[in-house]
This record gives structure tokens, C-alpha cells and sequence, in this order.
């Protein structure tokens, strides 16, 4: 007896090949009464579908891409590791591209994805990205996406964040509460989302407690690790009255450490420093560095998990599926009161 196969099983339900086709493979575009009748005819005729052509059909790469602005940040290399623990249990490989912080470079590899290389991307801006249009053809040619950690709100996907805000705003109050007057804020960007809100939050909390806010104590870090140490080393130069440090990213924390040493400035007994980062030498610094941590492995598997549900069940990823993550504070010597 000859295998049944999707034109047949169309004939006897009086469907299209297609709406068989996505009812077997659970499409959202099919009702709920349409599949259970057609997977029940399978069920009934021994229907077994052809792994071949079904692939071909998909043009199914079993491959996902990640872009990501650098991997020397432990946050991504753990990011990474939720990512890819996901991508195994689906048996799907993953692609790593860096933009380095370059937003030309990260148009050129989105428009590579674009071409169909992958299933789905996983992506984090690079802190140069202004313009996001790239971003739109992969949602022309219905490849899913989902952000995490650096963000555009203005596209209409899911994204896995951390709580931004109120980070900034703890990092900030806890310096404040070691008795610093005048913190300086080193941003990794001041116009995607993360930036906004970190910086958000440090002026809400200077501002709680009667302080005015100086535009001199801002400055807005680079990708070269040398030009931020000489950047911040001319920040402290030009403000010695600077008592604090708040670095948005544990690279900008690295350089303000050098800057110190190079001017003789002690940590922290002249100036304190808190920063966002993963680093698990953190304890190991001289001094061991105040951080706030951000669940960086579980932000990689959760949005992995919420890419693979949109490959596998051939459903849109929506903007409600979007999660916000906690971040924790943890208290070392660079923010010890003397």
C-alpha cells in the first residue's frame, strides 16, 4: 500500500494542500476545529510526513543568529550560554556575529541574515545604532526577532530587558549614600533605551535628594578601551571635585580604575565606583568592585526560548511577550565608607 500523503489527505477533507500542510505543522493561521480534523485523518491513514521535502518546504536552516556588540563583556559571554543551552535542546546551531559597536557594521550582517541564513535572530544594538530601518526587513521576510539587553522600543517584537531604571537609580542612591556629592555618569550611549533609562534613573536620584544635576559630570564612553581611560582621566582633571563614579558598563568601570591610578586618585577613600557588570574577578580587583549584576545567562535562555516557540510553532512574536528581569546590587570595597 502506497503512503498517504498532503494532496490525499486534502482530497478527503475538502481542503487546500496548503491548510492541510499548516495544520499538521499547528500554524496560528489555522483554527483549533481544522487541526483536530486534519490530525486525526493522519492519525487514522498512517499519514507520515517526508522529513525531506517538509525541510525544503521551510527552507529550515537549523541554524539561529545571535548579533551581539562584543563578547570581551561577561554579560554576553553569559548571555551566550543560556542562548546556545536553548539552541541544543531544539537541535539548532548558532551563529555569533560582533558589531564591535558599529552600527554600519551591524546593518551589513542583519542584511546578510536577511538573505535567509538563518531561522530567527537573537540581537543587541550596537551603542553606535541610531537609525534601526535594517532592523525592519527581517519582519518584510517573516524572519522572528527578538532583542535583549540593548533594545529598539520601536520595533514591534519581543524584547528581554533588565530593570534599568530602578538600577540607576540604586546604583546612584548607593553612592549618595556613601556620602558622594558629586557623581560623575559614564554612559555607553545616550540614545538607545538602555542609556535612557540608566541615566534616567541617576538624575531622578540625584534630584531626590536636592542635588542639581551637572551636564559636566556626564560623559558618553567610546569603543576604544585607551580613549576612555584618557577621556575620564580629563573628566577627573577637569572635575576634582568628582567623589563618585556610576559606569554603565563594566569596560567604562576598567578604564575609570586606570584613570584613578594613573592620578593617583584612591578607590575609595578619594573616589567610590559602582558599575553595571558581570565580572566574575569583580572580588579580585584592588579594590573589589560594587556591581550591579544583571541575570545575564537568564535573559539569553528566555529570549531564546521565546524565538525557538515562534520557529517551531510558525507563530508571530509578539510585543506582549516582552519581560523585564531583576537586577542585584552587590556591595564590594570600591563603594566602602572610610
Amino acid at each position: 500500500m502506497n503512503p498517504v500523503n498532503l494532496k490525499q489527505l486534502a482530497q478527503e477533507l475538502n481542503l487546500s494542500v496548503s491548510t492541510v500542510s499548516r495544520a499538521l505543522s499547528d500554524s496560528y493561521e489555522i483554527s483549533a476545529t481544522t487541526k483536530a480534523k486534519v490530525q486525526q485523518l493522519a492519525r487514522q491513514l498512517g499519514y507520515e510526513p517526508n522529513p525531506y521535502a517538509s525541510s525544503l518546504r521551510r527552507q529550515k536552516s537549523k541554524t539561529i543568529g545571535v548579533v551581539i556588540p562584543e563578547v570581551a563583556n561577561n554579560f554576553f559571554s553569559l548571555a551566550i550560554n543560556g542562548i546556545e543551552e536553548v539552541a541544543r535542546e531544539n537541535n539548532y546551531h548558532v551563529l555569533i556575529y560582533l558589531t564591535h559597536d558599529d552600527a554600519q557594521q551591524e546593518a551589513t550582517i542583519v542584511q546578510h541574515f536577511a538573505s535567509g541564513r538563518v531561522d530567527g535572530i537573537l540581537a543587541s544594538l550596537a551603542g553606535e545604532t541610531q537609525d534601526f530601518s535594517h532592523f525592519s526587513k527581517l519582519q518584510e521576510r517573516h524572519i522572528p526577532m527578538v532583542f535583549f539587553d540593548r533594545v529598539c522600543e520601536e520595533f514591534a517584537t519581543a524584547k528581554i530587558t533588565t530593570d534599568d531604571y530602578r538600577s540607576g537609580y540604586q546604583a546612584t542612591q548607593h553612592l549618595l549614600d556613601a556620602g558622594c556629592r558629586h557623581i560623575a555618569h559614564l554612559l555607553i550611549s545616550d540614545h538607545l533605551s538602555i542609556g535612557q533609562k540608566r541615566l534616567q534613573g541617576y538624575l531622578d536620584a540625584l534630584q531626590a535628594h536636592g542635588l542639581t544635576p551637572d551636564p559636566a559630570l556626564l560623559l558618553r564612553g567610546t569603543s576604544n578601551k585607551d580613549r576612555n581611560q584618557t577621556l575620564i582621566q580629563e573628566l577627573l582633571q577637569q572635575n576634582p571635585a568628582i567623589d563618585g563614579i556610576f559606569a554603565s558598563v563594566e569596560t567604562l568601570a576598567m578604564s575609570s580604575y586606570l584613570a584613578c591610578r594613573h592620578l593617583g586618585r584612591r578607590i575609595p577613600e578619594d573616589v567610590k565606583i559602582i558599575s553595571f557588570s558581570n565580572l566574575e574577578i569583580a572580588d579580585l580587583l584592588d579594590p573589589p568592585l560594587t556591581t550591579i549584576a544583571q541575570p545575564a545567562y537568564e535573559m539569553g535562555r528566555e529570549a531564546a526560548r521565546i524565538l525557538f516557540k515562534s520557529i517551531l510553532k510558525n507563530r508571530p512574536i509578539l510585543p506582549t511577550q516582552s519581560q523585564e528581569l531583576k537586577s542585584t546590587l552587590i556591595q564590594r570595597k570600591s563603594t566602602a565608607t572610610t
